[in-house]
């Protein structure tokens, strides 16, 4: 194409590669109404820019307030970039359209299912599944939070308890990361829908690398974040699971986590159903001392999910790993502290979908004094739930049915999003 960057073009929808960078803020916010009230301030006093990028986006009380701060920001002239997940508000979809219609804010879907033929698109069950929302480059926003109130449910309702969830709340070079994430999953899901238009408005137009650029000012990017000296306090990378250069970046940042543990693991995540090399890392942990502690799901919100872990616990617990099941609420953190300095806050689960095929995002935070705040957390959360101490499913051949149908469950899952090899 005459006269278009594609290497700039590139930079709109790629995302950057993890490294620490010091000199960061980064503050562990726990649950909806806490973050939402920080995002919310935060969107007020935006000048410029904000770009959003969510799972979920209801429009319950809480997640109404968020609209309406952004909306505010985008009525004084701020550009705002909202991008939601075509399945994640498969049923929110056209309530969140109106809750934005006429207000200015710049609204994409991430691979939409709005006609039956959608679904046979390929690509359509890796979904985005990031948290993110990024103010004047200034101040990010990560973690597992959907916008919608911790005591609503999508599929439940409304609740007795909130879930309990995390994020996290940035400031400094880490910062630029996360809005070029954020700015990438915009431009995709707008590129996704207008590519064909696009296109043929290029092929028409007289001048197609001016027509090409104006598109490329409508995503409203900056350049590659320059190289940042590490440096105390708070060294923190931002950790992105992608399908294009990343696949395994969030798994990995795991697993050599893990490996390199001294004196514990404490992880805690709805969805827990890791390949072989991520299991064989908590036992091998576990068998030289490590305290090792999973926090699980003790209210089960999808029966099959919640088979594949327990079908795990045994040759967990038989190596030393410690299991319990919370049992207050849902619980939807996706949090770990191993030893002393080591921590990670984000939307990714330990499961096929999250480790192979969603768009994810994690902090991880090398910080003595986050590591404790996240750690004293997690002792609460210990303290409430219920350790296990008898397998929920069989051993031997009598426990086989069961494993049989996970393994079976996800190998379909995975091969139909074009995911070959053995899990």
């Amino acid at each position: 194409m005459p006269g278009v960057d594609l290497e700039r073009l590139r930079s709109w929808t790629s995302v950057p590669a993890p490294r620490f960078v010091g000199g960061n803020q980064v503050e562990l916010l726990e649950g909806g109404d806490a973050l939402f009230a920080r995002m919310c301030q935060a969107i007020d006093a935006a000048g410029g820019e904000v770009w959003l990028a969510t799972y979920i986006f209801d429009d319950d009380a809480a997640a109404s307030a968020v609209a309406d701060a952004l909306k505010r920001a985008s009525a004084r002239g701020v550009a705002v970039h909202v991008v939601v997940d075509g399945f994640g508000c498969i049923t929110t979809l056209g309530r969140v359209r109106r809750l934005f219609a006429g207000s200015g804010v710049r609204l994409q879907v991430f691979r939409p299912l709005d006609h039956w033929y959608a679904w046979l698109q390929p690509g359509q069950l890796r979904r985005l599944h990031q948290k993110l929302c990024v103010c004047d480059e200034q101040v990010a926003f990560v973690g597992g939070i959907n916008i919608i109130d911790d005591r609503h449910d999508m599929n439940h309702g409304w609740l007795d308890a909130p879930r309990l969830d995390f994020a996290v709340a940035i400031r400094g070079p880490l910062v630029a990361s996360v809005h070029a994430t954020a700015r990438a999953m915009w431009a995709r899901a707008h590129l996704w829908r207008s590519w064909r238009d696009e296109v043929r408005a290029i092929a028409r137009s007289m001048r197609p690398g001016k027509r090409a650029m104006s598109v490329l000012r409508e995503l409203r990017g900056a350049t590659a974040e320059p190289e940042v000296a590490s440096q105390a306090p708070m060294r923190a990378a931002f950790v992105v699971r992608d399908n294009l250069r990343q696949r395994r970046a969030i798994e990995r940042s795991y697993v050599e986590a893990i490996r390199h543990a001294r004196t514990r693991v404490d992880i805690a995540v709805p969805y827990f159903y890791p390949r072989q090399a991520f299991r064989r890392a908590l036992r091998r942990a576990a068998r030289r001392g490590v305290r090792v502690r999973l926090l699980l799901q003790g209210k089960i919100d999808y029966r099959l999910a919640g088979l594949a872990a327990q079908v795990l616990y045994e040759q967990l617990r038989v190596a030393g790993v410690h299991i319990y099941e919370y049992t207050p609420a849902f619980l939807h953190a996706k949090v770990a502290v191993i030893d002393d300095d080591w921590a990670t806050v984000g939307s990714s689960n330990i499961d096929p979908l999250s480790l192979l095929l969603n768009l994810e995002a994690n902090v991880v935070v090398r910080d003595a004094e986050f590591a404790r705040a996240l750690a004293a957390r997690f002792d609460v959360a210990f303290a409430a739930s219920v350790e296990v101490t008898e397998t929920p499913v069989r051993t031997g051949w009598r426990g086989w049915p069961q494993r049989a149908l996970v393994a079976w469950a996800a190998a379909i899952y995975l091969r139909v999003a074009g995911i070959t090899g053995r899990y």
